[in-house]
């Protein structure tokens, strides 16, 4: 049997909430339809309502986000960041933007986030060989919160600022507030696959105005507040158009009913596949709440009798579409020979780790038809 006739199931495509017309038809009448607007300035405000943030501002994408981060910071050429191992590039890349150097530091298996215990290993390193890194970049991976409280303590007497890479977390919860809370700074996207999203865009968080302010100014192309253009510093065109702030506010409206919707599939999975030899899920870290936004398993080949690729294949043969777990960092060619404290488990998580179809509008039956396909392979 094959996928041919079978209508495609996508791992995560967007969701309207159908409110998004009115905030769009809204920025069009007051033909704000380029960049910044009234539909930006109330979606921050809306954001920081929502989320519990004093100080929020709307670019262009969750990386110009953490680029922005680490230019208020100061990050430059030479200068050292510590960045989770496991996450996508988008983490690291605007570290290399500043010509700074990442070092890599491994997961814990607890929630599969950035290991304090390697972090405060790292540190020490470092504080021996007289080096202070000048940020650490936590990711809060597949919508799970790292233990911040954990790492906030580990960098706290070596005087380094932590930023939280929160793009796919949106909605989970860190003992009781939102993913990024206790951060100095904290990024997150609205890429098309994420739980809620404006087709492109990013939010940088901070309670510090000052940040706030200075990240703002950059992401206008640094333009000094004078009757012409002048410029002391180089800036960015990072802003978010208010076209697509009026999607973000109709998208924000839902991000409670979707964090609900992804974690009641999550739920379906670990029922209908998690009694078979072999397979298990992402776990759940006690300090918080996961807004599951892509659905994890992990596969032992042994006890199965398929690994995760071959496992990918034969859904894709139904029309499904399934993605590896994130290859950590330090296994990219393009940062071949780049530190890596650890490193093992995030290795371990790549190998056996396959990301099922997690959408907020999958069908049951069509959800159904995902694990039936896997209950299929073990025969």
């Amino acid at each position: 049997m094959t996928g041919v006739g079978n209508p495609r199931i996508f791992l995560s495509p967007p969701h309207q909430s159908g409110r998004e017309g009115d905030y769009i038809a809204q920025a069009l009448a007051s033909n704000y339809i380029t960049s910044l607007g009234p539909q930006v300035d109330e979606f921050e405000r809306r954001f920081c309502r929502v989320t519990g943030f004093e100080n929020a501002l709307a670019v262009s994408s969750g990386t110009a986000a953490l680029h922005l981060a680490l230019v208020v910071l100061g990050v430059g050429p030479g200068d050292l960041v510590l960045a989770s191992d496991l996450t996508f590039i988008g983490s690291i890349n605007p570290v290399l933007y500043q010509g700074a150097e990442p070092v890599f530091i491994d997961s814990e298996r607890v929630s599969w986030n950035m290991d304090p215990e390697l972090l405060a290993r790292e540190l020490e390193y470092l504080a021996s060989q007289d080096r202070k890194p000048k940020a650490v970049v936590v990711t809060d991976l597949y919508g799970q919160c790292a233990d911040l409280e954990a790492l906030l303590a580990v960098c706290r007497p070596h005087g380094v600022a932590v930023i939280c890479d929160s793009a796919e977390a949106l909605g989970a919860k860190y003992r009781g507030n939102s993913a990024g809370s206790g951060a100095l700074m904290a990024a997150f996207s609205f890429n098309g696959n994420k739980i809620i999203t404006t087709s492109g865009g990013g939010m940088l968080v901070s309670p510090e105005r000052d940040l706030i302010d200075q990240a703002r100014n950059l992401a206008q192309q640094a333009r000094e507040p004078l009757p012409y253009y002048e410029h002391r510093r180089i800036g960015f065109n990072y802003r978010m158009s208010n076209i697509l702030a009026g999607l973000g506010l109709g998208q924000l409206e839902v991000l409670e009913e979707r964090v609900r919707a992804k974690r009641d599939i999550f739920r379906r999975y670990q029922k209908g596949l998690g009694n078979l030899p072999g397979i298990s899920f992402m776990p759940e870290a006690a300090w918080g709440q996961s807004n599951r936004w892509l659905s994890v398993m992990m596969v032992d080949q042994a006890e199965f009798g398929a690994d995760p690729e071959e496992i990918r294949l034969a859904l894709e043969e139904q029309n499904i579409e399934s993605r590896p777990v994130w290859k950590p960092m330090h296994m990219q060619p393009v940062f071949q020979g780049r530190r890596c404290r650890g490193g093992a488990v995030g290795e371990d998580l790549f190998s056996r780790g396959l990301c099922l179809p997690s959408g907020t509008q999958l069908e049951q039956t069509d959800q159904q038809r995902v694990i039936q396909a896997v209950r299929e392979l073990r025969g």
